[in-house]
């Protein structure tokens, strides 16, 4: 218990006054009370127990307890009679690698019960603007904590596309980009990084948009339609850059290509002029008795003419065809 109570915290407000506290003992946990919105909020999802007892004392659907303890959901609304469960998958960055955390929240009509699978979070804002009374949140109810949670998500997520996307930008704008192979790989690493983003925010979009045409009564669609417009801007951003990197790659290969043409061009220039004095040389250089022109005195002098005309008739030609072009 001590564990559990040691990564459980609470807000207790209304716009006159704040009680942040941590709590005793999870009996001392009430999430319904019609003078104030409760804040609980638990790091770690290995507490089924005390989850239990919560939704026990609180007299919340039952149902809960199963969906709080399977903790391995895709991005999903569900509607119970008084509540709703959310469960959210946010997207972190470390080492150039994305991960996932599992957040589930429950919401009532005066509160929002949040839990989070890792420590530390992005919420900090939300509770600074709930202990200075900053904006409209201690005005407002749990549906509007909830747009302020989901709206804080959806700002982790373009801080994680900014951090994918900055290394990229430069090779965005180089005009003739680097065709060597590691350049390549950090396009298409970007461009895996981004994909998986981008799915992360549609099913993100998806869930905000079931948030939006909910039935429950306390619930202010007009919050998650501002949500959803968030997202759809972030999504925006997303397939332009994939757009500009599919550029970019494809730019990378022609220019591979064109580089490989040319060198696939200077070597049959080299081809065309050598093969033919080869053929000569070859001639010549079989060892008959009675080759014509072996043992004329000016045979040698003869031999270098004929392989010099050769050679300027093979530059002619060549030159006529605009090869050299």
């Amino acid at each position: 218990m001590k564990d559990f109570a040691s990564n459980t915290s609470s807000f207790i407000y209304n716009p006159n006054s704040i009680t942040e506290e941590k709590p005793g003992g999870v009996e001392t946990i009430k999430l319904l009370n019609n003078e104030h919105i409760t804040w609980l909020n638990t790091y770690g999802l290995s507490y089924s127990k005390e989850f239990t007892k919560i939704i026990h004392a609180n007299k919340l659907d039952e149902f809960l307890q199963l969906l709080i303890k399977e903790n391995k959901h895709r991005n999903k609304v569900i509607e119970l009679e008084e509540t709703m469960f959310l469960a959210i998958n946010t997207i972190h960055l470390n080492s150039k690698e994305i991960s996932t955390e599992q957040m589930m929240f429950v919401l009532g009509e005066n509160f929002v019960w949040s839990i989070q699978e890792k420590p530390g979070d992005y919420f900090q804002d939300i509770r600074y603007r709930l202990r200075e009374n900053k904006g409209l949140v201690r005005k407002k109810n749990s549906d509007y904590l909830l747009y302020l949670i989901i709206d804080a998500i959806i700002d982790n997520y373009s801080s994680v596309y900014e951090k994918i996307n900055g290394p990229l930008e430069q090779i965005q704008e180089q005009e003739n980009p680097e065709t060597d192979q590691e350049n390549v790989l950090k396009i298409e690493n970007g461009k895996q990084q981004l994909f998986q983003l981008k799915k992360a925010i549609a099913s993100l979009r998806e869930t905000i948009f079931k948030l939006e045409n909910s039935g429950l009564d306390f619930l202010e669609s007009r919050y998650f339609s501002e949500a959803k417009e968030q997202a759809n801007y972030l999504m925006d951003d997303i397939d332009f850059d994939l757009n500009q990197l599919e550029s970019k790659l494809n730019l990378i290969f022609n220019l591979q290509n064109n580089r490989l043409n040319q060198v696939m061009k200077t070597l049959t220039i080299f081809s065309v002029i050598f093969i033919p004095l080869t053929f000569l040389a070859g001639i010549y250089g079989m060892n008959f008795d009675h080759m014509p022109g072996t043992k004329a005195a000016n045979g040698f002098y003869i031999f270098l003419l004929v392989t010099v005309f050769v050679t300027l008739l093979s530059i002619y030609m060549i030159n006529r065809r605009n090869w050299f072009k």
